[in-house]
């Protein structure tokens, strides 16, 4: 990672000073127009940037401990995902210890697969081995009660907050000619590439938004939010190619690529929260709900990223 310090330097650089102006104007805008705090839209861009504040140390102190850090925070991110995507399903006291199994079995033998770089196993662990033995686990105390619901919502939770999210810090052993020791930038392209697509469509909804995208799953998404976002976000992964191994062109259509995954991955998971009856999953990011909120569009395009650059660029 020695190789990328330069580089990741230059973008914590530019993040940091987006992060700058854009705390200004808010502050600015709160002190013109909301002096009272009553502006809802102000108020909750506020708090969307001072969590980023906190989104991007996180990220910075990560990487400044490298591989380890990397994998360890993304691990205690699917941790607390995992906990909140359980504390919405029917589980019962007979899922106890297929519950503890997900958490400290399979959670941690994914990300240590991971550390050590087994492809060839971390890649089917949960959907192959985690999914048959979680039902015997829990078939095991003899509860049939909603027996497939619960199995299912196991298994899916463990799908999109462990194995997704592990596809991130998985990309630091892809091994890619001429780019050996700059991996962590690809987690800085994905991160920031998907995440910014989430405030561009913001952005666009609130200035041009006219026409709803999928009202009764996302009423604040709509249609000209969702294309000036991707084209943005396309646009500015572009302009990033060259902490990639990617051409400019290249560096947009997988832009363009995992945009798209991470706004069907949010419609997804916004399904289900309707499904459920909440409005977020969790209330531990001022702003941004849980953690699932705020990582539902990265964990639709990691696996989507990790295996188009493992098989086109190694």
């Amino acid at each position: 990672m020695a190789n990328a310090s330069g580089d990741l330097a230059l973008v914590f650089g530019g993040v940091f000073s987006v992060l700058v102006f854009a705390s200004a104007l808010s502050a600015y805008l709160r002190y013109r127009y909301s002096p009272d705090g009553r502006n809802v839209v102000l108020e909750n861009l506020d708090a969307r940037i001072m969590s980023w504040w906190a989104i991007v140390a996180m990220l910075g102190f990560a990487f400044i401990w490298g591989k380890t850090g990397v994998i360890v925070l993304f691990g205690l991110c699917s941790f607390a995902a995992l906990r909140e995507f359980v504390t919405l399903t029917n589980t019962k006291r007979a899922d106890h210890w297929a519950l503890a199994a997900s958490f400290f079995v399979v959670l941690p033998i994914q990300y240590l697969l991971v550390w050590h770089e087994w492809y060839g196993l971390y890649s089917i662990f949960i959907p192959v081995y985690a999914f048959l033995f979680i039902p015997i686990i829990s078939v095991l105390r003899e509860d049939t009660r909603q027996y497939l619901v619960r199995i299912a919502e196991t298994q899916w939770g463990l799908m999109i907050c462990v194995f997704c999210a592990s596809h991130v810090p998985a990309l630091l052993s892809l091994d890619i000619p001429g780019y050996q020791g700059r991996n962590v930038l690809l987690i800085a392209f994905l991160v920031i590439v998907v995440q910014s697509s989430d405030v561009f469509q913001y952005v666009w909804g609130k200035l041009l938004g006219k026409h709803k995208l999928a009202p009764s799953l996302s009423p604040s998404k709509t249609v000209e939010g969702a294309v000036g976002g991707l084209l943005s976000a396309s646009l500015l992964g572009a302009s990033l190619f060259w902490i990639t191994p990617f051409s400019p062109l290249q560096a947009a259509l997988l832009s363009l690529l995992i945009t798209l995954m991470g706004m069907f991955g949010g419609l997804v998971l916004s399904a289900i929260k309707r499904d459920r009856g909440v409005k977020d999953w969790g209330h531990l990011i001022a702003g941004h709900g849980g953690f699932i909120d705020r990582l539902d569009s990265v964990v639709f395009s990691a696996p989507v990223f990790f295996h188009v650059v493992r098989y086109s660029w190694t």
